[in-house]
């Protein structure tokens, strides 16, 4: 069934001259001038063809007619806060579902989410492998990418663009760090992500060339050593959401903590 369309904003003005029965504080209460109250009024009653006030020597009256709809109008009111403010719940909510490589999520990520509840008790994690998982699919609040930057999402980088030399010996192969080897199909070692290349390099299976901000932990801890100085890179990782979930509060929250801002 096709739904008539609502002049709401003049419903409001409509529902704040009822309560005061006065245009002047009407449009006090609207921050509009009463010029402005005036004309929706009588935008409104054009619309619905009947008079909705009538002025006496003591004021603004309602007609039989505006009288009739004013509990209805005001009971709809009360409905469009109710939904709003469940499709605000979200943002109120305290459970952060996140999208991660795991490799990330094990040598940066887990720690300082840990240190976030510390401080936040009553928040939860959702957490969901994977640098591609779809936000609406996932129902995703954050994901962080390995990436050049953050796409059409919102975002900002985690760290600096760095890569870094670890161990020593042939190069291992690992899907984010191919181009430079040579018959990579033929390395001694072929691992999935970047966390694996660090692990092999400590091992002693070989070198990697890895993130930075990935391999920093191990090499603090003396678990692996770094050949040379850091190299720029294009990638980073950036924690990323669409605009919408970008600007909620909670959202806002973790950001801040998780940049240091």
């Amino acid at each position: 069934m096709k739904r008539t369309h609502l002049p709401l904003n003049a419903l409001r003005v409509f529902d704040a001259a009822a309560r005061h029965l006065s245009f002047t504080r009407a449009a006090d209460e609207l921050a509009v001038t009463p010029a402005a109250v005036g004309q929706q009024i009588r935008a409104l009653e054009d619309l619905l063809g009947v008079v909705l006030f009538r002025r006496t020597g003591k004021g603004l009256e309602l007609t039989d007619e505006a009288s009739a709809g004013l509990e209805a109008l005001r009971t709809g009111f009360f409905h469009f806060e109710d939904a709003v403010q469940a499709m605000q719940a979200g943002q109120s909510s305290h459970v952060y579902t996140i999208a991660a490589p795991r490799d990330f999520f094990v040598a940066w990520l887990a720690q300082r989410l840990a240190a976030f509840r510390a401080a936040n008790p009553q928040v939860r994690y959702v957490l969901v492998d994977g640098e591609a998982t779809d936000f609406t699919e996932a129902n995703l609040d954050l994901a962080v990418r390995w990436a050049e930057g953050p796409g059409d999402l919102e975002g900002v980088a985690l760290g600096p663009g760095e890569r870094v030399v670890v161990g020593e010996g042939e190069w291992i192969a690992w899907p984010g760090d191919l181009a430079h080897i040579e018959g990579q199909e033929q390395a001694p070692l072929i691992v999935g992500d970047a966390g694996q290349a660090i692990a092999a390099a400590a091992a002693g299976l070989g070198r990697a060339r890895v993130p930075a901000l990935l391999a920093q932990n191990w090499i603090d801890e003396g678990r692996v050593a770094a050949k040379g100085l850091p190299e720029s890179s294009r990638h980073a990782y950036w924690l990323v959401a669409p605009l919408p979930q970008w600007r909620q509060k909670k959202v806002k929250a973790l950001v801040a903590f998780l940049t240091g801002q």
